[in-house]
């Protein structure tokens, strides 16, 4: 008999038991033994629950039972669960999680802690729910170097852009539909809308690709809150979508550049058709060119079920992953990694005149005027010239509302 232990019993956690206990047989099969969920650790109280004898609020129960080969961590955030899982790699037991921030933060600390103690740390369902990216990644894909990873990687944003798009919804209005049906959190949807989710999850696959630790610190990161009908207007004249892209890319001298931030997807890009809650990764590999990975996102069950494949893969192959699931420790970068190369660069100004665009913004086409907002595309703008852009532009008493790069190909 297999048995683990759950840290953290909410909506991830909880799913965990239920794919354990539902496909009992197959994980059997796929194992060789029964797996049987022993503890759940959590400090609420469960008295009233069916499992009540399962539940423990102290980890030592736990680090204390050698029977327990593998520990599921889905409490969520860095303050109790990294310590927690520090003393379960050290004490030898592998680590299975969907916590994105954790791996974000100390993924190459914990992949080198599991490496030492012969023991294993996955984290398939921190990227894309029950989506799998990470295995395909270290696994199928060890054989290319990835030069741009980029893709829709938060359905709630995707979901909202959606709204917007296909009803002329604004965006106070998607978001509490977003809500309402469970996608964003009532309280603060921020870790969505304005992107922290999203960077996250680009810095857990750029690390991956480039073999070294990519903070989410250093990424630059903007959300979707301020776009309106009007942009996604703009975008449909340019034949184009809006959608929050999370990107990573490396150049011939090996400098690593990556963000977050909503941009104008041509139709004619496979991303620009991805829509509601759904997310794809497109990867672009040296021998095998353009790779997508597409599903949900989220869910109880779909990311539940991730967690316990890489229970399986705990179990069944142990500190063996290690051998290409991996990433060097590295400094934080001074500054942002920013993209320094130019880009077709979509604007929205307010209180400015339409005649003025071409000689504040460089060649380009005017795409729409509404009152006193002009929605204009500059052929081709650095980082550095839309600053100075923006400067002259408040200096003539404007305000740059909104700018989005194209993603081209």
């Amino acid at each position: 008999m297999a048995k683990i232990a759950i840290m953290g019993f909410g909506t991830v956690g909880s799913g965990v038991l239920e794919v354990v206990r539902r496909n009992a047989q197959s994980l059997t099969r796929r194992v060789g033994e029964p797996v049987e969920v022993k503890y759940i650790l959590d400090v609420r109280d469960f008295s009233n629950h069916p499992d009540a004898a399962l539940f423990v609020n102290n980890l030592d129960v736990i680090l204390e039972d050698p029977e327990i080969k593998v520990v599921v961590e889905t409490i969520g955030g860095t303050r109790f669960a990294y310590p927690y899982v520090k003393a379960a790699l050290e004490s030898g037991r592998s680590v299975c999680t969907s916590n994105k921030e954790m791996v974000a933060t100390y993924g190459a600390e914990l992949l080198a802690l599991a490496k030492a103690h012969n023991c294993a740390f996955l984290f398939e369902a921190s990227v894309g729910g029950g989506t799998p990216i990470i295995t395909p990644m270290h696994q199928c894909l060890v054989a290319n170097n990835i030069s741009e990873v980029e893709g829709i990687v938060n359905g709630t944003t995707n979901f909202i852009l959606t709204k917007m798009k296909n009803e002329s919804m604004g965006f106070d209005e998607a978001l509490k539909i977003a809500q309402d049906l469970g996608y964003a959190e009532t309280k603060d949807p921020g870790d969505d809308v304005d992107g922290r989710d999203a960077c996250r999850k680009i810095a857990i696959l750029a690390s991956l690709a480039y073999g070294q630790h990519v903070y989410p610190a250093n990424i630059p990161t903007r959300g979707i809150r301020p776009i309106t009908v009007l942009d996604i207007k703009a975008a449909e004249k340019l034949d184009c979508a809006i959608k929050l892209i999370a990107w990573a890319k490396r150049d011939q001298e090996s400098q690593v550049a990556a963000g977050v931030e909503p941009m104008l997807v041509p139709n004619d890009n496979q991303l620009a058709g991805v829509d509601d809650v759904f997310n794809a990764v497109l990867m672009k590999g040296d021998m095998l060119g353009d790779v997508v990975f597409y599903g949900k996102g989220a869910g109880k069950l779909p990311t539940a079920s991730a967690v316990v494949a890489d229970v399986i893969d705990a179990l069944k192959n142990g500190a063996k992953v290690h051998d290409s699931l991996f990433w060097q420790p590295s400094l934080p970068y001074e500054g942002m990694l920013e993209d320094p190369a130019p880009a077709a660069t979509y604007v929205r100004t307010q209180g400015l005149a339409p005649e003025v665009m071409h000689t504040l913004f460089g060649a380009g086409e005017q795409v729409l005027c509404q009152e006193d907002q002009v929605c204009y595309l500059a052929q081709a703008l650095t980082l550095a010239q839309l600053e100075e852009a923006r400067r002259k532009v408040e200096a003539l008493g404007g305000q740059i509302q909104l700018f989005m790069r194209r993603l081209d190909q």
